[in-house]
């Protein structure tokens, strides 16, 4: 079964220095249809101004995935991490028990354009962490790079680790590119288009845009324009 979730229907928000869309209920956006698929709970779509940012705020229990597509966010949390995440790189942080951090736009003349992603850990009360990973434009042009994993795999191929039977894959297609990514039964997928326009198994997607999939034996990605795509291999 095939649903769209378009990126139009979206939730949003517009606090002046930040612009949000949310493809899942989050803060005072609540829709019961939308409050998550499989163990992922947020993508939140945010346009963060110069010089703005989220100051020190806690979170615990969760695996958050932050993906930069413009601009820089700068890091600080309760761990001593500390840095940038600028386009092509990823950050994990494992909230665990509990982690304060703060998140910034440390650039003066341009906006950053992030994606954060929650995933819900499938285990509560464990250490919180930090991880950080780069991924080449050239990793993932015409394929789906797998770049968030369960931790006992994550590094031996290169992705963050997370607490959760999930995989996160990032990929761009342009023009004849094209990649298939096999589901196994009783999995979900889910495609989250960040920009570009895309076809996911027949359907034609737009930046925003989102396809759930249930009961599918694979994801089938073509006819990309400027596309970069998130795909997500999760449990039920």
């Amino acid at each position: 079964m095939l649903t769209v979730r378009k990126s139009s229907e979206r939730g949003a928000a517009d606090h002046g220095w930040l612009q949000s869309r949310f493809s899942f209920s989050f803060a005072e956006y609540h829709d019961p249809a939308h409050m998550g698929f499989g163990p992922l709970r947020v993508i939140n779509d945010d346009h963060i101004a110069p010089g703005q940012g989220f100051g020190t705020h806690g979170h615990r229990d969760m695996e958050i995935i932050t993906y930069v597509l413009e601009g820089a966010v700068a890091h600080k949390d309760s761990l001593g991490s500390a840095g940038e995440i600028v386009p092509g790189e990823v950050q994990r942080m494992s909230a665990g028990r509990g982690i304060l951090h703060s998140e910034f736009n440390p650039r003066s003349d341009q906006r950053t354009h992030m994606l954060q992603i929650w995933i819900q850990p499938d285990r509560l009360g464990s250490a919180p962490s930090y991880e950080q990973r780069a991924f080449s434009d050239a990793d993932k042009r015409g394929r789906l790079r797998l770049i968030a994993a369960p931790t006992a795999e994550a590094a031996a191929a290169g992705a963050v680790g997370i607490q959760q039977d999930a995989r996160v894959y990032a990929g761009l297609f342009d023009g004849v590119e094209s990649a298939t990514h096999p589901l196994a039964q009783g999995r979900l997928g889910y495609v989250h288009v960040a920009r570009g326009t895309v076809t996911v198994n027949g359907v034609a997607l737009e930046a925003g845009d989102a396809l759930k999939l249930e009961s599918e034996a694979e994801v089938r990605l073509e006819g990309g324009v400027s596309a970069e795509v998130l795909l997500f291999d999760l449990p039920r």
